[in-house]
């Protein structure tokens, strides 16, 4: 794919690699993935507001018979729906004796503490006391004002994504060894797709990239991104999914940093134009060895104009395993080397 040439919509969306390049003879992309580049983009992130929000997990599991449960930055977060259906978030630890919410069941929308019986309904009530909660129809958030330290917001920062009503959607959940900053720096490196990523990716070329033009010129990216709402300091890729064989779909993507744990991908040219991967990063808190442990939730929600995605809609509870796993196949390499960076960062040893 060139640069220069945006990949259009055509009546198929797959395309046919007409001389597949063998993965050793692909061109390297070291030279343009600098680490500079990388850390200025992962402080511009850093320095965005969030309004002291935490992705917690899918809208889709919090259940009408037990609570959401997560540790955020070392803190018993529950969450689940009262009578009426809202959004309901708190404290784990029941306020009588400390007995973990977690394994509480609800019960007509009332969290029923199992050991002795403390019913809570959402509101204040016997030294327990509810946080913000949110949730955008994909993922549930959480406001922790004492942890994040910033000013709140009265809402999370969640990007614009298609209709959820017309798209498919489903949510990955995995846990690494590392802190944010680590799954964050792995999102805005985009130059490994192809090489770490081979049996998803190839034909990657990293367009333009914030405060430097990877290759290419800013001329060819058009307007394309601006009329996408997207920020200018994105990083624009050219890349086909691999399908299987020599079968590709060949999209033009923009990745940006919305605030400090966040990382979209929006499709702006090609098949499912308009489609996001939204990639969280949440503090757990330190396990056992005192090693910080980070959740990577990743939003899929992917839409398209073709008369026949209606089909995949319908399809939806078969097709979000079948998603979860790619992710998860994906997440099991990149945890690995955000694990890696946080080791290589915490004894002193990380590159530059």
């Amino acid at each position: 794919m060139s640069p220069d040439r945006p990949p259009r919509r055509g009546r198929f969306p797959l395309s046919l690699r007409r001389h597949p390049i063998a993965w050793e003879r692909q061109r390297p992309t070291w030279r343009e993935a600098r680490p500079a580049v990388i850390a200025r983009a992962l402080k511009d992130a850093q320095g965005r507001p969030s309004g002291n929000w935490y992705v917690v997990g899918a809208s889709r599991d919090v259940r009408d018979d037990r609570p959401l449960a997560r540790t955020i930055a070392g803190q018993e977060i529950v969450v689940w729906r009262d009578a009426s259906g809202r959004l309901v978030a708190g404290p784990g630890i029941c306020p009588h004796l400390g007995a973990p919410l977690r394994d509480s069941p609800v019960r007509c929308g009332t969290l029923v503490c199992h050991w002795h019986g403390l019913a809570l309904r959402g509101g204040p009530f016997a030294g327990w006391d509810p946080l913000p909660a949110h949730d955008d129809g994909v993922l549930v958030w959480v406001r922790l004002d004492e942890v994040g330290g910033e000013p709140p917001l009265e809402a999370p920062v969640v990007p614009a994504r298609p209709a959820l009503a017309g798209a498919v959607s489903a949510v990955y959940v995995g846990i690494g060894t590392c802190e944010p900053e680590d799954v964050m720096a792995n999102r805005l490196d985009p130059w490994h797709g192809a090489w770490f990523h081979p049996y998803s990716f190839v034909d990657l070329t990293v367009v333009e990239a914030p405060g430097a033009t990877a290759r290419g010129t800013a001329a060819a990216l058009g307007t394309a991104a601006a009329h996408d709402g997207e920020r200018e300091d994105g990083f624009t890729v050219d890349v086909s999914f691999k399908l299987a064989g020599r079968l590709v779909v060949p999209v033009r993507a923009v990745f940006t940093a919305p605030e400090p744990r966040t990382v979209v991908m929006r499709i702006t040219e090609g098949e499912g134009r308009g489609s996001v991967v939204e990639t969280h990063a949440t503090p757990l808190g330190r396990d056992d060895r005192g090693r910080p442990r980070t959740a990577v939730v990743e939003a899929v929600v992917a839409a398209s104009e073709r008369p026949g995605f209606g089909v995949a809609r319908t399809l939806s509870p078969l097709l979000r395993p079948l998603v979860r796993a790619a992710a998860g196949r994906l997440w099991r390499d990149d945890l690995a080397y955000a694990q890696r960076r946080w080791h290589l960062r915490s004894t002193g040893r990380f590159p530059g």
